[in-house]
């Protein structure tokens, strides 16, 4: 199959309304330029207005089939600013699916680690996707509707994964919650599900992960997925789209790895930082430290 070619229809989502929480960069944006094409009106949120702004300016260039796309100011760790914005939206309507991609994460030996560094992973990965999962799905149940949950995870809740743990740590809890929530609201029609994504290359996620050329090793390698290569973006938003459109009811409880065999074949995906020494590290913090505070100040002039 080339490039940009889905093998579902090109409305496949016409009629759905979506959230995507961190969704004006990264994964998040592509997912939301699919969706939107193929008939879905979707809603992104994040911390920067600016970029949120830029981002609806350019994807609704690419809706079609009736879809739209709208920008919400939110930070994800805050459950009341994610309550108040879901009541916005439903305003308009209720929403059919919400993806919770909103994430953080940086790579430090686990000794290294910060209880502020812990709870700036934590609160973005596990209490944000907790948050906005609770705010739809309490919705659904009180107005008898089907919903549909997708979590981004990845393949290291399976497999666990060296210099990342506080990411580890909160991906596998809301593996757990995928499942339990599976059982608990499948009665009332709401399918909650996860994606794991292998290496798929996005500026913003593997400047923090491969910061020095010395940490490719692990983020950026293709040598260790059996398939050869690293994901193209439509193959994940092709699998998405499936999750989220009409056709497959009875899907749920389940995390499905789209990583060309990856987590089959490699012990941990950062397992080879072994090998960076102590003054690697120290570089790579530094780089880490400045691209943050240049996040900070776009957000505080947003």
């Amino acid at each position: 199959m080339s490039p940009n070619i889905s093998p579902l229809r090109p409305d496949a989502l016409a009629g759905k309304r979506i959230l995507i929480t961190g969704g004006g960069t990264g994964l998040g944006k592509e997912l939301a330029r699919a969706f939107s094409a193929s008939g879905a009106v979707v809603y992104i949120c994040g911390r920067r207005g600016a970029v949120l702004e830029e981002a609806v300016a350019e994807l609704r260039c690419t809706a079609a089939h009736g879809g739209d796309i709208h920008g919400h100011v939110c930070d994800v760790r805050d459950a009341d600013q994610i309550d108040a914005m879901v009541e916005r939206i439903w305003q308009d309507g209720p929403l059919t699916g919400l993806i919770n991609n909103a994430a953080a994460n940086f790579i430090s030996p686990s000794a290294d680690i910060s209880p502020r560094g812990f709870e700036a992973v934590r609160s973005t990965v596990m209490d944000g996707a907790l948050y906005s999962t609770l705010a739809c799905g309490r919705r659904w149940i009180a107005q008898g509707l089907p919903g549909s949950v997708v979590s981004m995870l990845v393949t290291w809740v399976w497999t666990g994964s060296a210099y990342v743990l506080p990411s580890v740590m909160s991906k596998s809890a809301l593996h757990a919650m995928t499942m339990s929530l599976a059982v608990e609201w499948g009665r009332h029609n709401i399918r909650v599900n996860a994606v794991a994504p292998g290496p798929f290359p996005t500026e913003s996620a593997w400047e923090k992960l491969a910061p020095i050329p010395k940490a490719n090793v692990g983020a950026a390698s293709s040598e260790q997925v059996p398939m050869g290569r690293f994901g193209r973006m439509h193959e994940l938003c092709n699998l998405l789209t499936f999750l989220q459109a009409d056709g497959c009811e009875y899907l749920t409880g389940h995390n499905i790895a789209i990583d060309g065999g990856h987590h089959l074949a490699a012990p941990s995906t950062f397992a080879e930082l072994g090998k960076l020494t102590p003054e690697d590290w120290a570089e790579a913090k530094a780089l880490v430290r400045g691209k943050a505070v240049q996040e900070k100040a776009l957000r505080s002039t947003s």
